[in-house]
């Protein structure tokens, strides 16, 4: 077995895997009010859940958390890979910061007291950013000429 990742990788990977696994874990059996809430707040945001059921919406969320969260742990899973998905995930969180009425104070990015919790997964956008930029980066000096200075 081959593992991807690299030693410095591992708390990032590690506190974040866990989070996104309580996460997913939590709403695994989510009652009907709070699938409610949780799909009321998405489809408002991203019109195209609607047509979803809450109680499915929710437990779709849950593995796809679940599977966010294994997928970081689990150290043969590439950097570039666990790092795309996460920075997927997150820009869907910010986009529902952003799009979300009362989350923002007027004319401003800054957020309301109400938006705050979801605010704060600003930090789940840079570490799945720095996963991919860092792999594409590695990639990127494999392929640069080596110039070596002749005397």
């Amino acid at each position: 077995m081959r593992f991807f990742t690299r030693t410095h990788q591992i708390p990032l990977r590690l506190a974040t895997g866990a989070f996104f696994l309580n996460s997913g874990l939590s709403k695994a059996e989510a009652d009907e009010p709070t699938a409610a809430g949780l799909h009321g707040m998405a489809s408002h945001t991203y019109p195209f859940l609607s047509k979803l059921d809450p109680q499915r919406f929710t437990r779709l969320l849950s593995k796809a958390e679940i599977a966010l969260g294994t997928a970081l742990l689990i150290p043969v899973v590439p950097p570039l890979l666990a790092g795309a998905a996460v920075t997927a995930f997150a820009g869907g969180l910010i986009g529902l910061y952003l799009r979300t009425p009362g989350m923002r104070e007027e004319g401003s990015i800054r957020p309301t007291q109400q938006g705050l919790a979801v605010s704060k997964d600003i930090w789940l956008l840079g570490i799945g950013l720095s996963l991919v930029l860092e792999e594409l980066g590695d990639r990127q000096a494999h392929l640069r000429p080596v110039i070596v200075a002749e005397r």
